[in-house]
């Protein structure tokens, strides 16, 4: 595998008239074509263009995440965000152009005829009417993500931004974790009146984009937006009602347990946290530490994921230390016409930075693994498969946890299953949330932090702020930047938490073949459709009759409950 160093990495900014001119060149090539091959080598002059593009959109949203405080950056960001439109359109009228052509069917044979439904989501979420509004989106969208990164805090003689305080959450010490619950609430609070007008901006934003392009609200246009093909919204209801059914009142037991462990008379957010009175598990060394049993760990579980991390790490493609103007939290991007994947993390001395880690490999091992697909539709999966790849690897790495924790370890895989069961009810909250929101985008910020309320009252009926003001008041959700920058994505993680505690019991069963159907999972990338993707690693849908209920509950048996 050939070194890529990001210190090398480049993106021309595009012109977009010369763009429209290479797509006027590429629409030709294709009509004038003698036969399927040469239509098929147009095709593949298209993919490269299509890689170039998306490796400088990837590259000037990673810059700007790096140092939210450079205004070259920004400039740069607005810059894209101005344009991205524009070549938007030109990309889906070529995708409209092949999908409806006569040699529509020529191409779903080649390249499977799940290609051509991708095509027809992209299509069907965009038109040149709401060009306007996406620019504006994207702007509001930044401006969340530049606002949540300036906050800071003096704490214990140390100045913290929200990535950095949050290690506080997990301490062992009660009366800190209350401190730094107030400090960083104090600042939601403060900052409330802004970040509703955000929010108010983006939901009236997508509105309008929604009503333009004909559909009933925007909860349909952001389904087509995630290019969900084999299930849909009534799917995802009766899927949080599951959770509600089998997931809630499994939850309220894991709380009590908490709650005892922890001998405290009531359970408080603040508490939410940490497990027992230990505080939770944390890694026994800092970050360049960590990257040496990182590459031991990775090379003891084959050469795949030995050699890709070592390409990854030699290669300058990990950003993991959290550090002064750096947005938060972590993703995975790449750089298709580079062939590599880039993590982006934000290390703060908690168990959150395994977890973090093992997570973002996961998808960048996903996409290196499918580089070479002949399209760039199908170089990542939709995103509730992609979380699969994340979340299992964080299981799948399961045995080398002594490597960071030491004599922790055992605990760490106790609190970290008990963790991915809690989060599920967390997750349909925020997407029921969503759905609330979008099916009646004239709320108010006050009815929204009710929409919230009743949010918690079903999906997590334990959870007391006390006299912390803001999120006592449902105002916790603008601390998610998933609500405010990837709408509906979040109940993806859910979806894929399911999936990958079957990978667990997989793996209990016989490791080397639940690593062999990973690794042929991750090379698969986005050929098919979610379920099809699920079945084909031997896993059942999240949305089969009982499924849910029979993982959570050998999940459940585990843990002893």
């Amino acid at each position: 595998m050939a070194q890529v160093d990001f210190r090398e990495i480049e993106a021309e900014t595009p012109v977009v008239e010369k763009i429209a001119e290479r797509y006027r060149e590429l629409g030709a090539a294709f009509e004038e074509a003698a036969d399927a091959g040469e239509r098929l080598e147009v095709l593949r002059r298209w993919d490269g263009l299509r890689r170039e593009l998306e490796t400088w959109d990837s590259w000037v949203g990673l810059r700007f995440h790096q140092d939210t405080r450079d205004e070259a950056r920004k400039a740069a960001l607005e810059a894209r965000d101005e344009i991205s439109p524009k070549l938007k359109e030109l990309e889906v009228d070529f995708m409209r152009r092949l999908g409806s052509g006569e040699h529509k069917d020529e191409i779903a044979e080649h390249f499977g005829a799940h290609l051509l439904d991708r095509w027809a989501c992209a299509t069907a979420s965009y038109d040149p009417s709401i060009e306007e509004e996406t620019v504006a989106e994207a702007r509001a969208a930044a401006a969340y993500t530049e606002r949540v990164s300036s906050a800071r805090f003096e704490f214990r003689g140390e100045t913290l931004n929200l990535s950095q305080l949050a290690k506080y959450a997990q301490h062992a010490d009660r009366d800190l974790r209350y401190q730094a619950a107030r400090l960083r609430w104090d600042w939601f609070q403060e900052n409330a009146g802004e970040l509703d007008r955000l929010y108010d901006e983006l939901v009236q934003l997508r509105r309008r984009q929604a009503e333009k392009l004909g559909y009933p609200s925007y909860v349909e246009l952001a389904y087509k937006k995630l290019g969900r093909t084999d299930y849909d919204r009534d799917d995802v209801s009766r899927y949080r009602q599951a959770i509600r059914d089998h997931v809630v009142p499994l939850c309220s037991k894991l709380r009590e347990r908490q709650r005892e462990a922890l001998g405290v008379e009531t359970l408080m957010a603040w508490d939410l946290q940490v497990q027992d009175p230990q505080g939770s598990p944390r890694p026994q060394g800092d970050h360049d530490w960590m990257m040496g049993r990182a590459r031991a760990m990775f090379d003891e579980m084959g050469e795949s994921l030995g050699g890709f991390f070592r390409l990854m790490a030699d290669g300058h493609l990990l950003d993991l230390e959290a550090r002064e103007g750096k947005a938060g939290g972590g993703f995975c991007t790449g750089f298709p016409s580079y062939g590599v994947p880039f993590i982006f993390a934000n290390f703060n001395g908690t168990k959150g930075d395994v977890e973090v880690f093992t997570h973002e490999v996961g998808h960048a091992f996903q996409s290196w693994s499918s580089r070479d697909k002949e399209s760039l539709d199908y170089l990542w999966p939709t995103s509730e498969a992609a979380e699969i790849h994340s979340m299992s690897l964080e299981f799948l790495t399961w045995p080398h946890m002594e490597e960071f924790f030491g004599d922790d370890a055992e605990r760490f895989r106790r609190v970290h299953l008990t963790e991915s069961l809690l989060f599920l009810p967390y997750g349909a909250a925020v997407d029921h949330f969503q759905h609330l929101v979008f099916e009646n985008p004239a709320a108010t910020p006050a009815q929204r932090l009710e929409m919230w309320q009743e949010m918690r009252r079903i999906y997590m009926p334990e959870e007391d702020w006390g006299d912390i003001e803001r999120p006592s008041a449902g105002g916790f959700w603008q601390g998610q930047l998933h609500v405010y920058k990837y709408p509906f994505y979040y109940i993806d993680y859910t979806l894929a938490q399911v999936c990958a505690l079957q990978f667990l019991g997989f793996a209990r069963e016989d490791r080397d073949r639940a690593l062999e159907a990973y690794v042929t999972l991750c090379q698969r990338g986005g050929e098919a459709p979610f379920q099809e993707l699920v079945r084909s690693a031997g896993l059942r849908s999240p949305f089969d009759e009982g499924c849910l209920a029979d993982v959570v509950a050998t999940a459940a048996d585990s843990l002893g409950l």
